[in-house]
Formats: structure tokens, C-alpha cells, sequence
């Protein structure tokens, strides 16, 4: 009989709760989320500068987002100012 890692036993229990949890009948109706991704997606490559991917993680946790997500939101809400 194979032993089973404490990580596998903490995934699984992590998995169940999840699994367990009621998320209603409709997630976007309950404005519980935000759906960033329209449509197609085109995936870029840029460069940035680390103290503004730093900026950009801290922001992001504030929101529960990371980095990546977090330029996404911000290009997306003032994209039109420009």
C-alpha cells in the first residue's frame, strides 16, 4: 500500500472544499466576478521595466489579481482616453 504525500492529502482536501461550494445558479448574475477574456484572444509580448511590474503585482493583490490581469483591467478601462 503506497503512503500518500501530506502535498497530495492537502490538494485533495483543497479540491473537496471547492468542490463543496455552492457558486449559485449563475456567477455573472451575482456579480461575484468579472469576465476579462472576450472573445479571441491574441497573445503579445512586451517588456517591462521591474519596478512597474512590481507596481503592478501590488495593485493587482490589492484586488485579488495578478500582474498580468492586473495591466489587462488597467489597459481595458482607459484604453479610450487616448
Amino acid at each position: 500500500m503506497k503512503k500518500r504525500s501530506a502535498t497530495k492529502t492537502k490538494q485533495d482536501a483543497q479540491s473537496l472544499e471547492f468542490d463543496t461550494k455552492d457558486l449559485g445558479d449563475d456567477i455573472r448574475a451575482s456579480g461575484a466576478g468579472r469576465v476579462l477574456r472576450r472573445g479571441a484572444s491574441k497573445p503579445t509580448s512586451i517588456l517591462l521595466d521591474t519596478d512597474l511590474v512590481e507596481r503592478l503585482r501590488e495593485a493587482g493583490a490589492k484586488r485579488g489579481l495578478g500582474y498580468q490581469t492586473m495591466l489587462k483591467v488597467i489597459v481595458r478601462e482607459h484604453i479610450d482616453e487616448y
